[in-house]
């Protein structure tokens, strides 16, 4: 048990969508077990009697000038043994990526040594860029994807991490697939028990996910296969779902129907299950998910080089589908979930005005499409947590403490302050210019991680 402490500030948060919150000098006490378990206001008839106390027990953190609480950030979709090549090949296309890029590194994870120095290291940077909660996928070796929970766990990330299941011959290559689908089920199946057997993961805070690769990767028996195990553990489910023309073109040739509707029929989508991309997507792809409860990570950076369409974000957002962000590290070349709140905004306002010269403004962008600031924030916070279901990216009492304090003043910053700018613009200013210089302490459950 951690001991309970108090942290004193102004605190942004966004509790709805398009909806920011400003607490301004509030106190949060954080209980010994990592949840909030009250948030005094100044008008609170105790709330100098209770900042006192904290002050007088040595359990207080009072925020100075340029110092502002966020909630941490969710990373929805990450895929932890591609680290080593982040920024590299990124113009080549996707399937060209895969197989001469990313299978041959993926394959190394066999080694433990190998696969703990990178995961320790991208771990480490992630914390440090305020990513507290990171759905990763790892690789199909059931040691090395232990690895990285048991990293995830030393270092105090929380974490959804699933071993990949591929199987497909004409898909994947001999060096780097599952024998058959029987081997890549059962593995899958250890991976979650091993997992949540970990010492230390009483609390869960590592929690394991069913993850196919995608479609084209798996055989009908393997995704058969995990649609039972994902029903029979209970556990997240986290797949790609018509990233690219060719991935969503193949799952139309091979089946008559969409990923989406493939993977319903598969069993593997539930209130858990997380889609990463989701570009070509149908309105009835759309209908499906959100009638399922699942979620969706909208990974604006990697879209711009994989996709080949822009994430009709706007729309789904106000369809009010269950919606995160994600990096996909490293078919997104910015391990910052700040950096990928920046793009979201950008693709979304590129949907909007088209981007096309040539063309008569009329007729050139898609609008209604913009999002807000405030949209982008809640994306990386709050509506991660929502995707997961978890309870995480708010500073309400009974969830978990999980933030990150960003010093505006910090050394290296590229924030600036003007003398008339209000905590409203402070906020812009940090969603659009922030860094990892800015970003001097993170908190999981309570616990100070970076």
């Amino acid at each position: 048990m951690k001991a309970p402490f108090s942290i004193c500030g102004t605190a942004f948060h966004a509790p709805k969508r398009g909806e920011l919150e400003i607490l301004s000098d509030a106190l949060i006490e954080v209980g010994a077990d990592g949840g909030i378990d009250q948030i005094l206001k100044p008008d609170h008839p105790h709330y100098d009697e209770r900042k006192s106390a904290a002050r007088a027990s040595g359990m207080l953190r009072l925020l100075g000038d340029g110092e502002y609480l966020l909630p941490g950030f969710v990373d929805l979709h990450i895929h932890a043994p591609q680290f080593p090549q982040l920024g590299k090949a990124l113009d080549a296309p996707l399937e060209d990526w895969l197989q001469k890029y990313t299978f041959p590194l993926e394959a190394r994870y066999s080694d433990r040594a190998f696969a703990s120095s990178v995961y320790d290291s991208l771990v480490g940077t992630l914390l440090a860029n305020g990513t507290t909660t990171a759905v990763y996928f790892a690789t199909r070796h059931l040691d090395g994807s232990l690895v990285l929970a048991e990293t995830c766990l030393a270092k105090g990330q929380r974490a959804v991490i699933g071993r990949v299941a591929m199987d497909d011959i004409h898909q994947c290559p001999d060096y780097y697939r599952d024998a058959s689908p029987d081997e890549g089920i059962e593995l899958s199946r250890q991976f979650i028990q091993r997992l949540r057997a970990l010492p230390g993961n009483g609390k869960a805070l590592v929690r394991p996910a069913v993850t196919p690769r995608f479609i084209p990767s798996c055989s009908d028996r393997l995704l058969s296969g995990l649609g039972e195990l994902l029903e029979a553990e209970a556990c997240h489910m986290q797949t790609h779902c018509s990233e690219s023309d060719w991935a969503h073109a193949y799952v139309l040739e091979r089946f008559g129907k969409s990923d989406t509707e493939m993977l319903a029929e598969f069993g593997l989508l539930t209130r858990q299950s997380i889609l990463a991309h989701a570009n070509l997507m149908g309105t009835s792809d759309f209908d499906l998910v959100q009638a399922k409860g699942s979620g969706v990570a909208h990974c604006p950076l990697s879209n711009f080089y994989f996709a080949n369409a822009v994430f009709p974000l706007r729309r789904l957002l106000d369809q009010g589908l269950h919606l995160g962000l994600g990096t996909d590290i490293s078919g997104g070349h910015s391990p910052s979930i700040l950096d990928n709140c920046r793009h979201a905004m950008t693709a979304a306002r590129a949907l909007h005005d088209g981007v096309d010269a040539r063309l008569p403004a009329a007729r050139r962008g898609a609008a209604p499409a913009r999002i807000m600031p405030s949209e982008a924030f809640w994306l990386a916070t709050a509506g991660g947590g929502e995707a997961l279901d978890l309870p995480i990216g708010l500073f309400r009492e009974g969830m978990r403490f999980d933030a990150l304090l960003v010093d505006v003043n910090a050394p290296q910053s590229n924030i600036t302050r003007a003398d008339n700018d209000g905590l409203p613009d402070i906020f812009q200013k940090i969603l659009c210019n922030a860094g990892r210089p800015n970003i001097t302490s993170v908190w999981v459950e309570g616990r100070c991680v970076s």
